[in-house]
């Protein structure tokens, strides 16, 4: 069983920055891909950033400049650095692993206060 424990969301004020982190535990073998998704209030689920197992990333064009994701292959960890964050960027953001299934995180919350 893949268990994803997600932390780091909070409350920040607009051009403030937060770190999200993502661990992942159970039987996983290799080093899947992991991602960040986030959904805003009344909007679909959207992908935010997405990294592979030789950490090659991609962005939203949304978050591409101002996020960076990153793992660290030997935790099963992995981040997602927000910086110059807008009041767009409020949501729930989860984080995602595939393998197998894909396996979703519970989510954490991020507000951004203009």
């Amino acid at each position: 069983q893949v268990q994803l424990v997600e932390s780091g969301g909070g409350l920040v004020q607009a051009g403030g920055s937060l770190r999200l982190s993502c661990a992942a535990s159970g039987s996983i073998v290799g080093n899947p891909a992991m991602a960040w998704y986030r959904q805003a209030p009344g909007k679909q689920r959207e992908l935010v950033a997405i990294i592979s197992s030789s950490t090659s990333s991609n962005y939203a064009d949304s978050v591409r400049g101002r996020f960076t994701i990153s793992r660290d292959n030997a935790k099963n960890t992995a981040w997602l650095q927000m910086s110059s964050l807008k009041p767009e960027d409020t949501g729930v953001y989860y984080c995602v692993l595939f393998w197998g299934p894909t396996y979703w995180g519970q989510g954490t919350q991020v507000t951004v206060s203009s």
